[in-house]
């Protein structure tokens, strides 16, 4: 008898995990953090999911996004990771290089990339890097011969403005005068339309994603020297990529070793993360909820009409990902470190 009174008992009432999850949702607030400037490929992206992923919660949370832009996201990084309590109710959208500035040591990061809870990434990117048309600069092989670097502009080191130069220095014997600093990706642009720069390295995605580069496209403002990735992509079928660029300059493989780690960013894509020591039953809730919304035919739908791709990567792929580029041997760190340093 008692049994079958449990037994009722266990029908009727509510389930309590269930109940408790409801509860914490219920009538809260979900800020995603945004670690670039407003209008930017990583703030639309950001945007996108903030429109569809209350819907996926238990309660149904309002949804806000905040923008931190500063120093390529590593701020946002470390308020998330620091600051932010693990309580599932602040993620962040930052940059997928940031294990670079880790793995250099650098005093500025509070974070540890394999520690972050990863919640899902929208889409994966190889990066391309864009020239001024009206420059002598028409190919690699012009930086490479060129007595005057271009001059390019990026963020902060870290990000791929600046790494991704780096990196053709180090693998094609290019020479370039990388300018940081800046507040965003749009401000890099806008430098470039003034003349102040010349250059910029960022992802085929976002190059085709937004202005100025519709209207740059149009009136064949600049042109597209390179892209990474293992093989040409569709949009760029005339752009060579970096390998077959290492392949014609004979680059040792210690550098084509190098290059593999330092492109893995590009797997991590956009990613969005939450604290650490966030309850396995929340990051659960938050990784099914984004799954789901980058599921739904109307933000697919929306993706389209934005122009952009959805890629979409788990957070529990990305979590073995951050494991696995965190744990590099002493020799590419070091190499690293001189790719990336000031």
């Amino acid at each position: 008898m008692k049994r079958v009174v449990w037994l009722l008992l266990w029908i009727v009432l509510p389930d309590a995990d269930v109940g408790a999850q409801n509860s914490h949702y219920q009538g809260k607030t979900l800020t995603i953090i945004v670690g670039s400037a407003p209008g930017v490929a990583y703030d639309i992206y950001a945007r996108l999911v903030g429109q569809f992923i209350g819907k996926y919660l238990p309660g149904n949370p309002n949804v806000v996004v905040q923008n931190m832009p500063a120093a390529g996201s590593l701020v946002a990084a470390n308020y998330v990771f620091g600051i932010a309590k693990p309580d599932g109710l602040t993620i962040a959208s930052i940059n997928p290089a940031l294990y670079f500035n880790q793995l250099q040591g650098q005093r500025e990061v509070k974070y540890d990339w394999a520690k972050f809870t990863w919640i899902g990434s929208t889409d994966k990117s190889e990066h391309l890097m864009y020239m001024r048309a009206d420059t002598p600069y028409k190919t690699i092989q012009d930086v490479r011969k060129s007595a005057e670097p271009p001059k390019c502009g990026a963020t902060a080191a870290g990000t791929s403005g600046h790494y991704v130069p780096r990196l053709l220095e180090d693998t094609l014997g290019t020479k370039f005068n990388i300018v940081t600093g800046y507040p965003g990706g749009s401000d890099i642009d806008l430098a470039v339309e003034r003349g102040e720069l010349v250059c910029r390295a960022l992802t085929i995605a976002a190059y085709y994603a937004r202005e100025p580069y519709h209207t740059w496209r149009k009136k064949g403002f600049a042109r597209i020297i390179m892209q990474t990735g293992q093989k040409r992509d569709p949009l760029l079928p005339d752009v060579p990529t970096l390998n077959e660029l290492m392949d014609e300059a004979k680059t040792p493989d210690i550098a084509r070793r190098l290059s593999a780690v330092l492109l893995s960013s590009g797997e991590f894509g956009r990613p969005l993360v939450a604290s650490p020591g966030l309850p396995p039953d929340r990051a659960k809730l938050l990784r099914e909820a984004f799954m789901k919304s980058v599921a739904d035919p109307a933000l697919l739908a929306e993706a389209n009409k934005k122009k952009i791709e959805i890629t979409p990567t788990s957070g529990e792929e990305l979590a073995k990902l951050a494991k696995e580029v965190i744990d590099q041997p002493r020799e590419v760190v070091e190499r690293m470190k001189k790719i990336l340093g000031e």
